[in-house]
């Protein structure tokens, strides 16, 4: 006892520095064995990569009120807040993930992954082309250059674990569905809408396809949600105000059919690809027909912009200007922050429906199970 008494405060420093240490080493572990995320998209996942490029006004959302929610400023998110992606990082114990062309970006960072989204781009390299995003084959490119900087970082060995185990999330098409409408209303008088889904869906699955040749193995991916529904659409035809745009309607319509074939196609060529596919649309649906539900009490009027049902794309244009913008009292209450993007609190419900949702939304695999299968 007096041994013990006498050397007491030199074996509790011992032990406090054991116990560190032995925290230390969880926490490494817990890190070192999380799978990364790396995200490919358009302005639902944009989550700042537009505000380092020289594109046009309503593709960058880095003025506020965008960010006002959580962040407290903007910081080039299309919301009031956080999107899917930076839920789906919370949800697997990562932290946000940054966007490719921030500056001082470390290898480090992006080993818990990166953001490739850029807000306007598609899967097709003429959609938005003279407003210089970044298309989805661009994206790809950029996951190249990353995969090259961890290799000459880390090693063969290390890239090849960090890829393989990660997780890629995928969200493109609006844009491209979109396009032919915003600038040619003619197009498909001479082209074959089967056709034109077919090239975005042929485009998308091509750069799935070379992120598993280079070792990536789980994707997550959106099938078209109800883009003809949000507000910057319900004025597009002038003899249906308020209604679904229904020319989009039909693309969104023929893509949902195609894209789980094409996966499963994927997945017989390629035995070590899984998936996790999120019906989008259905989950879309179901929150416009029961806003109350969902704890919603608009879900056709914007919370920002101008215009029938705020809809005009107007949010973070300065006050005084022809552009002037008006801005609901409580975004949480509305479904869709600006005309055409959701509020933190959609993208919260959604991201929540894609970690572990019911079978009928989300499948084969959720991604918890993807992020958990290491």
């Amino acid at each position: 006892m007096a041994n013990i008494e006498r050397f007491g405060p030199i074996f509790l420093l011992f032990l406090t520095i054991i116990l560190s240490i032995s925290s230390i080493s969880c926490e490494t572990i817990l890190f070192t064995k999380q799978a990364a995320l790396f995200v490919f998209g358009d302005s639902v996942f944009d989550v700042g990569n537009n505000n380092y490029i020289n594109t046009f006004r309503a593709a960058q959302a880095n003025v506020w009120p965008y960010g006002q929610t959580t962040f407290k400023f903007p910081t080039g998110r299309n919301s009031d807040g956080r999107l899917i992606p930076d839920f789906i990082a919370e949800y697997a114990w990562l932290p946000l993930i940054p966007p490719y062309l921030q500056p001082g970006n470390s290898v480090s960072q992006f080993t818990y992954g990166v953001n490739f989204a850029s807000a306007g781009a598609g899967a097709l390299v003429e959609t938005y082309k003279p407003q210089n995003v970044i298309p989805l084959g661009s994206q790809l490119n950029n996951f190249k250059n990353v995969e090259k900087m961890f290799k000459e970082k880390l090693g063969e060995a290390e890239t090849k674990r960090i890829i393989s185990r990660a997780v890629y999330l995928i969200q493109i098409g609006p844009n491209d569905y979109f396009y032919p409408f915003s600038v040619n209303v003619s197009y498909f008088q001479s082209n074959s809408k089967d056709r034109f889904v077919d090239y975005v869906i042929g485009n998308t699955t091509t750069v799935i396809e070379e992120i598993y040749k280079i070792g990536g193995r789980k994707f997550g991916i959106m099938n078209m949600g109800r883009l003809d529904c949000v507000p910057g659409l319900l004025t597009l035809d002038p003899r249906r105000i308020g209604s679904c745009f229904e020319p989009i309607t039909e693309l969104i319509k023929l893509h949902n059919i195609r894209i789980p074939n094409v996966l499963r196609d994927i997945q017989r060529r390629f035995p070590e690809f899984k998936y996790s596919l999120f019906d989008s649309y259905s989950a879309g649906t179901e929150a416009m027909e029961n806003p109350t539900k969902y704890g919603f009490k608009e879900v056709k009027k914007a919370c920002c912009g101008s215009g029938p049902f705020r809809g005009s794309s107007t949010c973070g244009y300065r006050a005084g200007t022809s552009r002037e913008f008006e801005l609901c009292e409580n975004v949480s209450d509305y479904m869709f922050f600006d005309g055409s993007h959701t509020s933190e609190k959609a993208n919260q419900q959604t991201a929540e429906l894609m970690w572990d949702g019911p079978s009928d939304l989300v499948g084969p695999f959720t991604l918890k199970t993807l992020f958990q299968n290491l």
